[in-house]
């Protein structure tokens, strides 16, 4: 990276700073998997109440007359 680039890409913060945006990130993501996760555990208490209802099956082609 020459001059241009580095003024380019403006003020280096602190290494302080940096972790704490770090942090602030990594708490923004788990709250977005959590609320992923509650969403998904409503989905499964929705179809944990349905009764499971059994799928026919075909009889065989050789079954058929």
């Amino acid at each position: 990276m020459d001059d241009t680039e580095a003024k380019s890409a403006g003020p280096i913060e602190p290494a302080s700073d940096l972790s704490e945006i770090a942090a602030q990130c990594a708490a923004t993501n788990l709250l977005d998997v959590a609320t992923q996760l509650a969403g998904l555990a409503e989905d499964l208490k929705a179809l944990a109440a349905r009764p499971i209802e059994p799928i026919p099956t075909l009889a065989e082609p050789d079954d058929q007359p």
